[in-house]
């Protein structure tokens, strides 16, 4: 069976930070060093990452890579997978509020097979949750 395309979208979340400043720290993974100590060990077991992908260890699903494939300043920042049990695509949308304030969106897109749509729907939508309430919770200075 053929896989149809699926899409998961986290709330929309308020970060008391410019835009700009929110996509300079997000668009550089680097800066993913601040958050390490904000993962739940039972969910992440390793965090590896430079400045264009990042690699987590989430068990049960096992090794997942994301590499940054498009950085549209200071809107949007568009990742894929390297290295995934399902290939899909990360969209993290920001857009301004006042000068000192955005709102945050994350956005998952995948090829998913009823069957495979089935078991990981609920999983995925609640780590982009989580990772969007992780993002919205970060210091941007």
């Amino acid at each position: 069976m053929f896989g149809s395309e699926s899409k998961f979208e986290s709330s929309v979340r308020q970060i008391p930070f410019s835009q700009e400043k929110v996509f300079a720290k997000l668009s550089d993974l680097n800066n993913l060093e601040s958050v390490r100590d904000r993962l739940p060990a039972d969910k992440v077991e390793s965090l590896s990452f430079d400045s264009d992908s990042v690699s987590v260890n989430v068990p049960p699903v096992g090794d997942i890579s994301f590499r940054i494939i498009e950085r549209e300043e200071p809107k949007c920042i568009k990742f894929e997978t390297e290295k995934s049990p399902v290939p899909l695509n990360l969209w993290i949308q920001l857009l301004p509020v006042t000068d000192d304030s955005c709102k945050m969106k994350l956005t998952i897109k995948a090829e998913l097979n009823p069957f495979i749509k089935g078991m990981v729907s609920g999983p995925l939508q609640e780590g982009l949750e989580k990772i969007a309430e992780t993002l919205s919770m970060l210091d941007y200075k």
